[in-house]
C-alpha cells in the first residue's frame, strides 16, 4: 500500500473520518510496512499506545537530514533552513526555549480578552452583513490570523500574502521549486521584519527573537526560520479547525446543542478537546527515524528506518476512546495526539486551546440559527493538503 492512498480515499467516506484503507491497516496490528514517493517502505504506527511510546523514545529521531527520514517530498537541492522542530536535542531544545514564555499558559490566558473582543468583532462584522457569508474568509481565517499577527508582531495587512504563501506550503501536489519558491518568500519576508525588529524593538514575539540575535544567542537566519514557523503553524491549523469543527456540529445538532446552551468553561474545554481528537487536522502523519533497534509490539524496527505516526487514526483508537467514532463533546479526550507526545509536541498548544475555547462558545451563542447554505456533499475538503479542512464554508442564519 502507498501511503499516498490515505488522504485520497478519505473522500470516499465519511469526511469526518479516517479513511477506511487506513483503517483496515489498523485492524491488522499496530504497524505495517508502506510505500513513499521514492521507494522506501517506512514503518506506519497506526495505535495510540506504540505512538505514544515510539514520540516519548530518545531512540527516536525527528532530524530531517538523517538517512532514512521518510520524507513527504524531495529535500530543495543545495539543502535549506530547517526548522527546530525537525530537529533534535539538544539544538532542538536550545531553540524551542526562545519562544517557550509566549505560549505559557499564564501569558496565553491574559490574551483571552483581546481574543474575545477579535472574535465578538468579527461576529458583528457576520450579523451586520449579507448572507450567506462564507465562514472561511470572514471568520475561521482572520480570528487566528489577528491573534498570531498581533502576538509576533506581524502586520495583519500583510495577511494575504503569507496565507498564500503557506497555501503552496501545506499542499502535497505542488512542485519542489514551488513549495521551495514560497518557503524562499515567506524567509525572505520574516528576515525583512528582523531588521526592523532589531533597529526598533518594540514588545512583540519577534523583538524578542531579535534581541537574543544582538545578544548572540541566535543567528538571523535561525530567528527568521522560527517567525515563519509560529506565523504558519499560528494560523493555519487553528483556521481549520475553526471552520472543520462548526460542520462538524453543525452535523451533530444535539452536539451542537449541548455546547451553545452550556455556559460551563469545564464543557467548552471538553468540547475542544473531544472536537482536536475527532477531527485531527493534520493527516500527514509525524515523521520520525530510528537511532537504534526498538521493538514494538512484537516487531523491530531497526535503526536508519524510517517511522509515520498516523495520529488521525490513532485518536480513534477503541482501545482508549470508546466508540471512537462519535462525537461526543463529554467524552474526557485529553489523551488525544493532535498536539504529538514528548518532548517534540505542539509549542503553541495553550494557544490553540484558548483560541477554540473562545470561538466555540461565543459563535453558536451568538448566531444561535447559524446553519450549513449548501449541501454536505458540495462542500469542498482539503485533500490536497497536509492540514485538513474546507476551502469554503458557505452558511446562513
Amino acid at each position: 500500500m502507498t501511503l499516498a492512498e490515505f488522504p485520497m480515499a478519505r473522500a470516499a467516506g465519511c469526511p469526518f473520518d479516517p479513511p477506511p484503507a487506513l483503517r483496515e491497516t489498523t485492524e491488522e496490528g499496530p504497524l505495517a510496512r508502506v510505500r513513499l514517493w521514492d521507494g522506501s517502505t517506512p514503518w506506519l504506527v497506526t495505535r495510540h499506545a506504540e505512538q505514544r511510546a515510539l514520540l516519548g523514545d530518545p531512540r527516536v529521531s525527528a532530524d530531517i537530514t538523517r538517512p532514512g527520514y521518510p520524507s513527504q517530498a524531495p529535500l530543495p537541492k543545495g539543502g535549506t533552513a530547517i526548522s527546530f522542530i525537525l530537529m533534535d536535542d539538544p539544538e532542538h531544545a536550545r531553540l524551542r526555549r526562545m519562544v517557550t514564555a509566549p505560549f505559557a499558559i499564564k501569558r496565553v490566558a491574559a490574551m483571552r480578552p483581546a481574543v474575545q473582543k477579535i472574535v465578538d468583532d468579527l461576529i458583528d462584522e457576520l450579523l451586520a452583513g449579507p448572507t450567506p457569508v462564507d465562514l472561511v474568509q470572514a471568520f475561521a481565517l482572520p480570528v487566528p490570523s489577528l491573534v498570531i499577527c498581533e502576538l509576533l508582531g506581524v502586520p495583519y495587512a500583510d495577511h494575504d500574502f503569507f496565507q498564500d504563501n503557506s497555501k503552496v506550503l501545506i499542499n502535497r501536489e505542488v512542485t519542489p521549486e514551488q513549495r521551495s519558491a514560497a518557503h524562499g518568500a515567506l524567509l525572505d519576508y520574516l528576515d525583512g521584519l528582523m531588521g526592523e525588529k532589531i533597529a526598533h524593538p518594540v514588545d512583540d514575539l519577534l523583538s524578542g527573537l531579535a534581541r537574543r540575535i544582538t545578544g548572540g544567542e541566535m543567528t538571523r537566519e535561525e530567528a527568521a526560520q522560527m517567525g515563519v514557523l509560529l506565523l504558519l503553524a499560528g494560523h493555519e491549523t487553528t483556521a481549520n479547525m475553526i471552520a472543520l469543527g462548526t460542520l462538524a456540529l453543525l452535523e451533530n445538532p444535539g452536539q451542537l446543542a449541548l455546547l451553545r446552551e452550556s455556559d460551563d468553561p469545564k464543557l467548552v474545554a471538553s468540547a475542544v478537546e473531544e472536537l482536536l481528537r475527532y477531527l485531527n487536522i493534520t493527516h500527514s502523519g509525524r515523521r520520525r527515524v530510528a537511532l537504534a533497534d526498538i521493538e514494538v509490539a512484537g516487531r523491530v524496527i531497526r535503526a536508519g528506518e524510517g517511522i509515520i505516526l498516523a495520529n488521525d487514526i490513532a485518536n480513534r483508537d477503541p482501545e482508549v476512546f470508546p466508540d471512537p467514532d462519535r462525537l461526543d463533546l463529554r467524552r474526557d479526550a485529553r489523551r488525544h495526539v493532535a498536539f504529538g507526545f514528548g518532548v517534540h509536541q505542539c509549542l503553541g498548544q495553550p494557544l490553540a486551546r484558548m483560541e477554540l475555547q473562545v470561538v466555540y462558545s461565543t459563535l453558536y451563542r451568538r448566531i444561535p440559527t447559524l446553519r450549513l447554505a449548501t449541501d454536505l456533499e458540495k462542500v469542498l475538503f482539503k485533500h490536497d493538503g497536509s492540514v485538513y479542512g474546507v476551502y469554503e464554508l458557505p452558511v446562513t442564519w
